[in-house]
């Protein structure tokens, strides 16, 4: 199982560069070679356990989610934290609530599982998003938008997925109950996240270890404490992980740098580990008997609940026609609603599978459609940028006391004043250094009489507060 296991990760891996071509999520061909090797195709790993997904894929989301968080800048955060913060949470019940009434109506299920299975699929991929406006770079203002809601709407979805399986196994509680939990839940969450984040700081700061490999190790336990403890105090851990990324991904600490490249490796090491688990569980073969409520809740999903919800979100926010159009395009289902699927079956609400096969089916459809699309949407709409140069070489500052120097990655626009400037002309100030510049894919060395070129990348040590002043100079 083990050396057969290793082998999907690798194929996996090696896919992603086919996945990027074909701008197609990496979502799709992970799941894709799950389901390849899974029960009803090679048959060469049989997996049904619904129980044991959900217990695996809990602990790899607490890392996805973590570092989706971490990579939310605070300056892009403010730019659009109205808009994205309103889809995040009132988008995501609206979705939830059109959905849910649609199905309960049109395909006559439960009033309590029409709007589970409406909360299971109301967030959007951040994963897939992410990879699809990194590939096609599009305005920042709505690449902002689109990338922090689907960040951070994870955890409302996974709140009100939690909330109808508990009135399904447990009954239905006074509405004063439910506001209460609910409130607790993102409220405590969002609290221990900001307590935790306070302590790891000080832990970093305090640590004082020359192996870097022990800052990783620290970093993992302060996250899942950080989980144990919410679930702990009855609040959410995932709304707890994820503002605890989010303050720790927009503070200065020790090792930060260290840590933030070991996060980016840990999460996509999770996402494979996720998906390809996701693939292995589904069982393409009883898609014959739900393919029509999954087509059904995918059409209704993407071209009534998502309008509903983004054009009553956006009313107080300056966004026109088009905008608000690749907005709604840009709500790709992912892996969150696959694994908030498997809820269901491990809490016996879901014997049959048939939860989880219209939720992975309609997920897929989405991915597909939508993952594969919005790049071509935002050309035709004028929303695409040029795509900036990317550099084969990391330059990072690895320290073990806290900090608030950093090494910074400036590229040079195409028409910034400081283009054809000798490095010795710029007026940076002495607390600035320009440790190395990239040019057509290779190092630079930056003496005094070297030029600044179009497309250069420029690695520079400074702190934090002056590199916006710094980039200001370079590109303005």
């Amino acid at each position: 199982m083990i050396l057969i296991f290793s082998l999907l990760i690798i194929v996996s891996m090696i896919s992603t560069k086919l996945s990027s071509k074909m701008g197609i999520p990496l979502l799709i061909g992970f799941i894709l070679i799950g389901i390849i090797a899974g029960s009803d195709v090679l048959n060469l790993l049989y997996f049904d356990n619904a129980l044991m997904t959900k217990q695996i894929t809990d602990i790899l989301l607490i890392f996805i989610i973590f570092e989706g968080g971490f990579r939310v800048t605070r300056k892009n955060f403010h730019k659009t934290a109205g808009p994205s913060l309103t889809l995040a949470t009132l988008g995501v019940m609206l979705t939830a609530l059109a959905l849910g009434l649609f199905i309960y109506f049109v395909l006559k299920l439960d009033f309590l599982t029409s709007f589970l299975i409406a909360s299971i699929i109301s967030s959007t991929d951040a994963a897939a998003v992410f990879m699809v406006t990194k590939e096609n770079p599009i305005n920042p203002k709505l690449a902002t938008t689109i990338n922090v809601e689907s960040a951070a709407n994870d955890p409302m979805a996974i709140l009100l997925t939690v909330t109808f399986i508990q009135l399904l196994t447990e009954g239905i509680k006074s509405p004063v109950t439910i506001v209460i939990s609910l409130t607790w839940q993102f409220l405590g969450g969002v609290a221990i996240g900001y307590l935790v984040h306070i302590v790891t700081i000080f832990v970093f700061n305090k640590f004082n270890s020359d192996n870097r490999g022990n800052y990783n190790v620290l970093i993992i336990g302060q996250i899942l404490f950080c989980y144990g403890l919410a679930v702990l105090c009855k609040a959410n851990g995932i709304i707890a992980v994820f503002f605890m990324g989010y303050w720790l991904g927009n503070a200065n600490y020790a090792a930060k740098q260290g840590v933030s490249n070991f996060l980016e490796s840990i999460a996509s090491m999770c996402n494979v580990g996720l998906f390809l688990i996701l693939g292995l569980l589904s069982f393409p073969s009883r898609f014959i008997h739900i393919w029509k409520e999954g087509v059904i809740v995918v059409l209704v999903l993407i071209f009534i609940a998502r309008p509903i919800a983004v054009f009553l979100c956006t009313i107080p926010f300056k966004y026109n026609f088009k905008e608000k159009l690749f907005i709604i395009w840009g709500g790709i289902k992912g892996a969150v609603p696959i694994v908030l699927a498997t809820y269901p079956a491990a809490y016996g609400l879901d014997e049959n599978g048939y939860i989880f096969d219209i939720i992975f089916f309609a997920v897929f459809i989405s991915c597909l459609l939508q993952g594969s699309t919005l790049g071509l949407l935002s050309k035709a709409f004028n929303f695409t940028i040029p795509k900036r140069q990317t550099t084969p070489y990391v330059v990072e500052l690895h320290s073990t006391q806290e900090t608030d120097v950093e090494m910074f990655e400036i590229h040079i626009d195409d028409d910034a004043q400081s283009i054809n400037t000798k490095i010795s002309k710029l007026d940076l100030g002495q607390d600035v250094l320009i440790s190395s510049i990239i040019r057509d894919g290779k190092i630079v060395l930056p003496k005094g009489n070297v030029c600044i070129k179009a497309q250069d990348i420029l690695f520079i040590l400074t702190s934090t507060e002056k590199i916006d002043e710094i980039n200001a100079i370079l590109n303005n």
